[in-house]
C-alpha cells in the first residue's frame, strides 16, 4: 500500500501505539524515518529503537520504537505530536522564523539542506528548511 504522507503515518503509528498502552511499536523504514527516530531518541521521547531490515525480501525493512511512559503515572512522554508541514501544504522557515514548541520545551524536527534536524540544532547553525513535525 502506497502512502501520500509517509511521516503522518509515522506519527499516527507512535500515536496510536501509546493510546492503546504498547511498548514497541513497529513503522515501516525510510532513511527520513531513521532520522526523525533518532532526533526522538536524542532529545529523550523514545526509550530505544533498533532498525531490522528485510534482506533479500525487498522493501527497507522495520523500525522497532521502545515507547517511554511515566513510571509513576504510567502516561506517555509524549504528550502530542503532529505534522506541520504537509504534502498538500508545505511550510518553511528561515533561522531566526522556526517556530518554538511550547517556549522553548517542545520539539520541532526541521529537514535542512544538512540533513534532518531538531530545531534548536538549526538555529545554532544558523539555516532554515521545511517544518516536518512537532513533538512535546
Amino acid at each position: 500500500m502506497a502512502f501520500s504522507d509517509p511521516i503522518a503515518d509515522y506519527l499516527t503509528r507512535i500515536r496510536n501505539a501509546q493510546q492503546a498502552g504498547h511498548r514497541i511499536v513497529d513503522i515501516p523504514a525510510s532513511k527520513l524515518k531513521k532520522a526523525i527516530t533518532e532526533i526522538l531518541y536524542e532529545q529523550g521521547y523514545i526509550l530505544k529503537y533498533k532498525f531490522e531490515d528485510n534482506v533479500g525480501k525487498g522493501g527497507q525493512g522495520l523500525i522497532k520504537v521502545a515507547l517511554k511512559y511515566d513510571p509513576i503515572t504510567r502516561k506517555p512522554v509524549i504528550r502530542e505530536l503532529g505534522r506541520i508541514s504537509k504534502p498538500g501544504l508545505r511550510k518553511y522557515a528561515k533561522a531566526d522564523g522556526l517556530p518554538r514548541i511550547i517556549n522553548g520545551l517542545g520539539l520541532a524536527i526541521v529537514s535542512t539542506s544538512r540533513g534532518v534536524m531538531s530545531d534548536k540544532k538549526a538555529r545554532e547553525l544558523n539555516i532554515g528548511g521545511e517544518l516536518l513535525c512537532y513533538i512535546y
